[in-house]
């Protein structure tokens, strides 16, 4: 027997599609068998799976459940619940090889997809593309697995409420004064949230956390301003010192302080840097290459190493193992703590860690937000090219920089710093567009940027269109 998916499906960081157009049950069966085959051929024999709050999540949760067991692997069921309670689950769990969560992770309801932990690291790239290549040749193992249900929400919550044991000189009761709101946006991090929240020090102000797949309040994307109106109509109207969102399975971040402002993904992690410097002077902070440059200087300027990395959670992931960095980030509200944590993107936890923060750090969210340098930049500009196009067109961007003598950064596209900023050109690794951003300290100094880039794309035929969706 064998399996052919539709080619937008396996994708770099995941696998991902329409319900009924280009996803459904049978592939949810070929992708357990596939990731069975290749577990068990590496030694591991037990895989952990979660859902988010999609209508289309338990049937897919089901055919994927057959098609593990089929191919030999036993399955704990933790059932629904956001993407970072499974990746605890494979994490903590010393009887567990991998991890699989069903999720359509921030995109419209009648998608969904999966992501993937393989006995400890990031499942992506060449390995969703060997699934793809086991399914085609009807190359699975097979066997009878076990399956077991084991629910895990509270152990979950406990581990993460430790994010605030040991905020130095700080009891945890002296926190008794703060008032944050949360917006779990109907995403499946609502239930964990109630929990958390009842646990936190403080009073906790809870919108949308009844799961629901249709989003009937507000798309969950904290990434885009407008998912965060009510959050901060919340704040506004009880007075409170920050708000926090997430995305549809949890493991995105947004956040906007006492007055209302956006907290971005960037600025959130220099928040968390410079906690976190303080406690491991010297540590090695990665950001992906769409950080603020006022990022990569506060870093340094509290004694620590940053560094840009290619966008991706993923890869950031699997950086992070390699350099050893206790904590990294993207704009895209993606944070990960290695630091009295697993390492990976847990909105939940990073929720958890900016109260912590603030205690240890004596300010609030309100004031360390508004002492960051004003920077004017574009939010992500993405718009469409031709698929066979992309990097060519991004490659010939970087030749010409090169003869021109330009400061590049080539770890992800082409980061171009002037004496007006900086511009970002990269090929989206998902879809077939160009992503773009500049940022400057000035608007006459972002229009030239913008100019820059536009200069650029049209030596190689492009125009900048309309920008697209994520």
């Amino acid at each position: 027997m064998t399996h052919i998916f539709h080619p937008t499906v396996l994708r770099e960081y995941d696998i991902r599609g329409i319900i009924g157009e280009t996803l459904g049950p049978d592939d949810a069966r070929a992708i357990g068998r596939g990731f069975a085959t290749l577990l068990r051929r590496a030694g591991g024999s037990k895989v952990a799976v979660g859902y988010d709050g999609r209508v289309s999540s338990p049937m897919l949760e089901h055919a994927l459940v057959e098609g593990l067991t089929a191919s030999g692997c036993d399955v704990v069921r933790v059932g629904l619940g956001p993407t970072p309670m499974l990746y605890y689950a494979e994490a903590s769990a010393e009887d567990v090889d991998g991890g699989i969560q069903i999720t359509g992770s921030h995109n419209p309801p009648n998608y969904n997809g999966f992501k993937m932990v393989f006995q400890g690291r990031p499942f992506f790239g060449a390995d969703i593309q060997r699934i793809g290549e086991l399914a085609a040749a009807g190359d699975w193992d097979n066997g009878t697995g076990a399956v077991e249900e084991r629910d895990i929400i509270d152990a979950y919550v406990e581990r993460m409420l430790a994010g605030l044991d040991g905020i130095d000189g700080i009891d945890t009761a002296a926190l008794g004064g703060i008032r944050v709101g949360w917006d779990a946006g109907n995403g499946a991090a609502g239930p964990a949230l109630e929990r958390l929240a009842a646990r936190l020090p403080g009073e906790h102000f809870l919108l949308y956390t009844d799961v629901d797949g249709h989003f009937p309040n507000h798309h969950p994307d904290p990434t885009v301003e407008e998912n965060l109106v009510d959050l901060r109509a919340l704040v506004a109207e009880k007075q409170l010192d920050f708000g926090v969102a997430f995305d549809g399975d949890g493991d995105r971040i947004g956040a906007i302080d006492g007055e209302g402002r956006v907290v971005w993904g960037d600025q959130l992690l220099m928040i968390y840097a410079e906690d976190l410097l303080k406690i491991l002077p010297g540590s090695t902070i990665i950001a992906d290459v769409k950080a603020s440059r006022a990022l990569f200087d506060h870093v340094a300027a509290h004694g620590g190493k940053p560094m840009m990395w290619k966008t991706g959670h993923s890869l950031i992931k699997s950086k992070m193992k390699e350099v050893s960095s206790p904590l990294a980030g993207e704009m895209s509200g993606h944070v990960f703590f290695k630091h009295d944590y697993y390492g990976f993107d847990d909105a939940l936890y990073a929720g958890v860690r900016l109260i912590a923060a603030m205690a240890r750090l004596g300010r609030s969210v309100t004031e360390l937000r508004g002492a960051m340098p004003a920077m004017v930049n574009t939010p992500e500009l993405r718009f469409q090219v031709d698929e066979s196009r992309k990097f060519a067109v991004v490659d010939e961007v970087l030749a010409r920089l090169a003869a021109s003598g330009a400061e590049v950064d080539g770890t992800d596209g082409a980061r171009v710093s002037t004496p007006d900023g900086w511009w970002l050109l990269r090929a989206s690794n998902t879809q077939d567009v160009l992503v773009a951003r500049a940022e400057s300290d000035s608007e006459a100094g972002l229009a030239t940027l913008l100019a820059q880039i536009d200069e650029q794309l049209a030596a190689s035929g492009i125009e900048r269109g309309e920008s697209v969706a994520h």
